[in-house]
């Protein structure tokens, strides 16, 4: 948009007077982001208006994308970016003597995700915007984040999340959009003169779902699209009928806090619960939609797609068939034949922990209708599959077995296409997770690798190497990313290189200044800055890491004076409240880092730094800073990683196994530019197989291993005997099931060649920038391109080369 600086400066004070009533210099900076954000959104409404207007008049083909989590960062940034109205902002909050980084940092991360999957979501809901596709998110808005986490005596403790204190400058609630939902009570099938039957409902729950939107700006074009969040309240007639405070809590409770501890019965059906409200809701939400601009349900289809983001809201598939049979009296087949031309799905894990199953009896209690319907869907499977494929393979797939409604089972049943996030990752599902109903369904599965927001993780978060990168190729890469592969033309510009290593010092003195004023801690930003940033978990295996900072630690501790290079390592994680081991890990890390970080015979040639309540924020304060991106999962676990992209675009070496996209970033950079070590998924999955992995075995053919894993259950790192005593046993007593052990030496022998790389800066630069110039082929607006030719067909505007 055109925005001239004076007009911005008399529009900014204009929304303070407005929302204060106080002068400027009276404002805290939260006051002066809020009004910043409602000055931006309302620049922004009339483009937003104008998509819906024109999605309407064009009767364009919509995708709904459905995801329990949202993950988008700050939004001030990144919408000022998109507007093209950077600079004019800049310049004028500056000329009004405000701190433009400190109303930056006064608006909250929104605490509507975790991990990967849901800033994917927001990548691809941005890129959606960016390419000119009417793309809608539908998720819930959670009134406290995940959690705050924060250090006490090195363990993890969570906060609430209170994201929301001060409002939300970018949503607008949209009460006249609500739904209800019912959960519970009883449902009887009641004879119509006509001889069909017709659900009738008794004793429901009700609960109230009401949108919030928010405005996802396109990247300089007129597009925003709408990420809809939904929130629970009591059901408009609350007047005339009494609840009781714990009635009003079970209802709060559903859009309150994200992942909700599912240790115990009471937690699950609460994630049921939250699960069924955001589908039903959405579901609803769209029909009614597309309703308004058509007569008949015939064509549903072909003017709407709804995707399922892993499995929680795999319960778009029997709500849609409700709301088609029960409210507008289609008949089965013609309502199961819409549903599945529908929805797709994608796939985001082989870990059977999070394919989703919930105990019938729940789910029957809590959803009584969608268990009728899920019986129904049942039955026809069976029915239909038995007689080709028989009964034992039918048996493993269908949607009811062993007592339990299976998630993931329903979700390919009730799709026309199935995904996963990575060449690799696709193959193991056809292999071995979702074989059985590959070999029912070949024609539905099919991969689409993952991609991330490329102009967030540039553009925003490392504002210099952006402006280096412009002066050489220009532009126009912020619209076709893949054009960063033009930057390999000056890999032997010897100046080019040292600007890099310049713009990468700067970024390394911005996460140590960080570092030092929020955890008093001083490093060198002449060291390898040796990044882990991802969720605590077993398989993402950061005890691998923890014992390599044990192991340098010791060959320090022997030779004080020997010449090392420095290094830093740099964890950000958050392991879920009832995750025991993933908290031990947790705790052992941090008692390493204050032993090392402390001992004076290892001065400043060794730090370690966990920095807490790990997001999106951190995230692009630490990511511009790394020179090693560690992407050590064991071969086979990680669906796809998109912190591998992000570090990539930002010049970081891949210290990687052969695992999820590793392999199509090693391949993309080159492998002589990355650092790649274990066991490969073919290795892994011949030792399942045959059963013979002992970790005893490894252990003790290798003296230097064994005298790493011992410190954990010696007195050399403080306070740590119960959780070292449980790492310790993991890996030895319980035969280590992420093999740990079986790739210890081989990442040693890549750190130790990483060390040695790293003394010869023009080389390394150019590895680094091998990595710049091949990331653009990860970026999200490819993602979604494929998705929408491949799965979606659905179009857009923008021409990606």
């Amino acid at each position: 948009m055109e925005l001239k600086e004076a007009e911005f400066v008399r529009d900014y004070i204009n929304e303070i007077r407005a929302a204060y009533a106080v002068e400027l210099k009276d404002t805290s900076p939260m006051e002066q982001y809020m009004a910043l954000g409602h000055l931006i959104k309302r620049y922004n409404s009339e483009n937003w208006t104008d998509t819906s207007k024109s999605y309407r008049k064009n009767d364009v083909k919509q995708v709904y994308y459905f995801s329990i989590e949202f993950l988008p960062g700050r939004l001030l940034q990144s919408n000022m970016l998109n507007l093209g109205i950077t600079d004019v902002v800049k310049k004028g909050i500056r000329n009004l003597g405000l701190d433009f980084d400190k109303i930056v940092r006064a608006e909250p991360d929104p605490g509507l995700g975790n991990g990967g999957l849901g800033r994917l979501a927001a990548c691809y809901m941005d890129s959606m915007a960016s390419i000119g596709m009417a793309g809608n998110g539908n998720g819930i808005r959670y009134r406290y984040g995940l959690f705050k986490q924060v250090f006490m005596d090195g363990y993890q403790v969570e906060l609430p999340d209170d994201w929301l204190r001060n409002g939300n400058a970018w949503e607008v609630r949209r009460e006249n959009r609500a739904c209800l939902v019912k959960f519970g009570g009883h449902v009887w099938m009641q004879e119509q003169p006509d001889g069909s039957l017709k659900p009738v409902y008794d004793h429901t729950d009700d609960v109230l779902a009401v949108p919030y939107d928010t405005g996802i700006i396109g990247y300089h074009n007129v597009v925003t699209n709408t990420l809809r969040l939904w929130s629970a309240e009591l059901p408009p007639n609350a007047e005339e009928k009494y609840y009781s405070q714990s009635q009003r809590d079970n209802i709060d409770d559903i859009t309150k806090v994200l992942y909700p501890d599912d240790s115990n019965e009471e937690g699950r059906s609460l994630r049921l619960r939250q699960e069924y409200f955001f589908s039903s809701a959405g579901v609803q939400s769209i029909v009614r939609h597309y309703l308004s601009g058509h007569i008949s349900l015939k064509r549903f289809a072909q003017k709407v797609a709804i995707h399922i983001n892993d499995t929680h809201p795999t319960l778009v598939i029997p709500e849609l068939m409700r709301i088609l049979m029960d409210e507008h009296d289609c008949p089965w087949d013609l309502a199961w034949q819409i549903t599945t031309s529908t929805m797709s799905y994608t796939n985001h894990t082989i870990m059977q922990e999070a394919l989703e199953k919930w105990p019938i009896p729940m789910f029957q209690g809590l959803l009584p209708r969608i268990y009728q319907i899920v019986e129904e869907i049942n039955r026809r499977y069976r029915a239909a599959k038995i007689p080709v494929f028989g009964e034992d393979i039918v048996d493993r797939t269908a949607p009811l077995g062993d007592g339990q409604v299976r998630m993931a089972y329903l979700a390919v049943i009730g799709s026309h296409s199935v995904n996963g996030v990575a060449p690799l990752h696709t193959e193991l599902l056809e292999k071995d997770v979702l074989a059985d109903l590959y070999r029912i369904y070949p024609e539905k599965f099919n991969n689409k690798t993952n991609g991330i927001a490329e102009r967030r993780w540039l553009e925003v978060a490392n504002q210099p190497l952006t402006k280096l990168i412009d002066s050489k190729i220009g532009k126009e890469w912020h619209f076709n990313p893949k054009l960063l592969q033009e930057l390999s033309a000056f890999e032997g510009d010897t100046k080019f290189l040292n600007q890099l290593v310049d713009v990468k010092k700067e970024n390394k003195q911005r996460l140590a200044d960080y570092v030092q004023s929020e955890m008093g801690i001083t490093i060198r930003t002449d060291a390898i800055f040796d990044v882990q940033i991802k969720r605590l978990h077993a398989y993402k295996r950061q005890v691998l890491h923890m014992l390599e900072i044990i192991r340098e630690y010791l060959e320090i501790k022997h030779d004080p004076k020997a010449e090392v290079t420095p290094r830093v390592h740099i964890f950000g994680a958050k392991a879920a409240p009832s995750y025991h081991y993933a908290k031990s890990v947790i705790k052992v890390i941090n008692a390493l880092a204050d032993l090392v970080n402390n001992d004076p015979d290892i001065g400043d040639k060794l730090k370690v730094v966990f920095i807490p309540n790990y997001g999106v924020s951190l995230g692009e304060l630490i990511i511009p800073a790394a020179d090693i991106s560690e992407q050590i999962s064991t071969a086979s676990k990680e669906a796809s990683g998109t912190s591998n992209m992000k570090l990539m675009t930002n010049g970081a070496l891949s210290l990687a196994t052969l695992d999820g996209a590793n392999i199509d970033i090693i391949r993309a950079a080159g492998k002589q530019n990355e650092y790649t070590f274990g066991l490969t998924a073919s290795d892994v999955y011949g030792y399942y197989h045959r059963n013979d992995y002992r970790s005893k075995a490894i252990y003790d053919s290798n003296p230097e291993l064994q005298k790493v894993v011992n410190c954990l259950i010696t007195n050399m790192i403080p306070g740590i005997s119960t959780e070292g005593r449980e790492i310790y046993d993991s890996l030895l007593q319980y035969n280590d099931e992420y093999f740990v052990l079986a790739d210890y030496a081989d990442y040693v022998k890549q750190q130790k060649q990483i060390s040695q790389d790293f003394k010869d800066v023009e080389t390394w630069q150019k590895k680094s920038l091998a990595n710049i110039a091949a990331s653009g082929t990860f970026s999200a607006d490819y993602s979604v391109a494929r998705y929408a030719e491949d799965i979606w067909q659905v179009p857009y505007k923008r021409i990606l080369k």
